[in-house]
């Protein structure tokens, strides 16, 4: 069996290296004492439990318990000189610690108060010394405003130190939180480096295998039609089977050329227009497809967003892909919000919002790449169109997405589109 520990290392952490420190400096005072009364010994205890226990209970860590630990200090050192011989004890340095705390943690107005007061808790000695006759000489007026006067010097060098502290502080957190920005900038760069890199190799791979495929293509659904006019009206097998072949060569054609379409440069024919026109008659143009799926679009359109040099055609059709695939995530009865707003940076934002399935972890950076897809029937080039789209624009296109809760994609359209080469 083993034996318990006589400490616990969570205790010893509880302590700060200053905090044995104060508690040297109050053990040190109270064995130099001549005197060694109660009450000074009471008054160094608790100056010792309020350095040192006082500011670690949570109560207490707020800007109000803060003042009510240095008004305590304050009214403490007060008394301890009160009960050691008035204006002329010893103790009226314990009048520093108030000082000093109230530097390092209030602003300038707080630490000029908290200084004032102590110069006044122990000026109020010297009536009370004149009032019990005790005599008032140009010595003890010089020793008194000796003392007096080095109250606010250190209280305000150490503000100073304090507030030096404090900038730099504040200068560091700045920084970091510049470099925090410009981390994840970098790595927002880089996703969109390699989403670009794979975009340019996939469409030039597509582009060939395109116009390799289409001659074949073409040879295959003029032989199928051939066939259906040569083949006896009693061969109604070979007829359905020759109908097979030139649906799917069709079929095949239109795949072909939505690849051609990624693959090929956009030309971009730029007009002023409407953000809100726009979005608005994309989710009119789609309100049956949602009907019939048992789906509720809500619209939320920013008055202030302002008209944009589009493509009016190529918007639309990204907009439309992007709300068509929220209308599919969407469980029946369920809700897609489409919005606009103006951002602060002069960007136009078109937020689509559904509460559907949501898309699997790690997948948020794939699904803008050609050809992947997590449908059983889709061809995986959806999403990708729209990010061309929008980059060709000049834009961004981001999802934020929680699998069970439905995705966020939104689309970043600058106010002042770059200059086409």
């Amino acid at each position: 069996m083993s034996r318990p520990r006589l400490y616990n290392s969570d205790v010893l952490s509880w302590f700060r290296a200053q905090d044995f420190v104060w508690l040297a400096l109050f053990s040190g005072l109270a064995l130099a004492s001549p005197r060694r009364s109660a009450a000074e010994m009471e008054m160094l205890a608790a100056l010792a439990v309020l350095q040192v226990a006082a500011p670690k209970l949570r109560g207490l860590n707020t800007d109000r318990g803060n003042i009510i630990l240095l008004c305590l200090k304050l009214i403490i050192g007060f008394l301890l000189i009160g009960v050691t011989g008035g204006i002329l004890s010893s103790y009226y340095l314990v009048l520093l610690i108030p000082v000093l705390s109230a530097a390092t943690t209030l602003g300038g107005w707080g630490a000029a108060l908290f200084t004032a007061l102590a110069c006044v808790a122990y000026l109020v000695f010297l009536p009370l010394a004149y009032f019990i006759e005790y005599p008032i000489t140009a010595d003890l007026l010089r020793e008194v405003g000796l003392r007096v006067i080095f109250l606010p010097v250190v209280g305000y060098l150490t503000f100073q130190l304090a507030e030096s502290n404090r900038v730099e502080a504040r200068r560091a957190q700045a920084v970091a939180g510049q470099l925090a920005e410009a981390n994840r900038s970098l790595q927002a760069a880089e996703a969109a480096v390699r989403r670009t890199e794979r975009l340019a190799a996939l469409g030039q791979l597509t582009a060939g295998l395109a116009h390799e495929l289409r001659n074949p293509m073409g040879t295959m659904k003029a032989s199928a039609e051939m066939l259906q006019k040569r083949v006896e009206p009693e061969n109604s097998i070979a007829i359905e089977l020759a109908g097979y072949i030139s649906s799917e060569v069709d079929r095949a054609n239109s795949l072909i050329t939505r690849f051609l379409e990624f693959a090929r440069p956009l030309q971009l024919r730029r007009a002023a227009v409407d953000v809100n026109e726009l979005v608005d008659r994309v989710a009119e143009g789609l309100g049956a497809s949602a009907a019939n799926a048992g789906v509720t679009i809500h619209r939320n359109f920013a008055p202030d967003v302002p008209r944009l040099e589009l493509d009016a055609q190529l918007m639309e059709r990204a907009v439309s892909n992007l709300l068509l695939n929220a209308i599919q995530a969407s469980s029946e009865g369920g809700i897609v919000t489409v919005k606009t707003r103006l951002k602060l940076n002069g960007w136009v934002e078109i937020a689509i919002i559904d509460r559907g399935v949501g898309i699997p972890a790690g997948l948020t950076e794939q699904i803008f790449n050609p050809f992947f897809t997590t449908k059983s029937d889709g061809v995986g080039l959806g999403l990708a169109i729209v990010s061309k789209v929008i980059d060709e624009h000049g834009g961004k296109i981001r999802v934020e997405s929680e699998p069970g809760s439905g995705s966020i994609f939104l689309v970043d359209l600058p106010e002042t589109t770059p200059s086409q080469t």
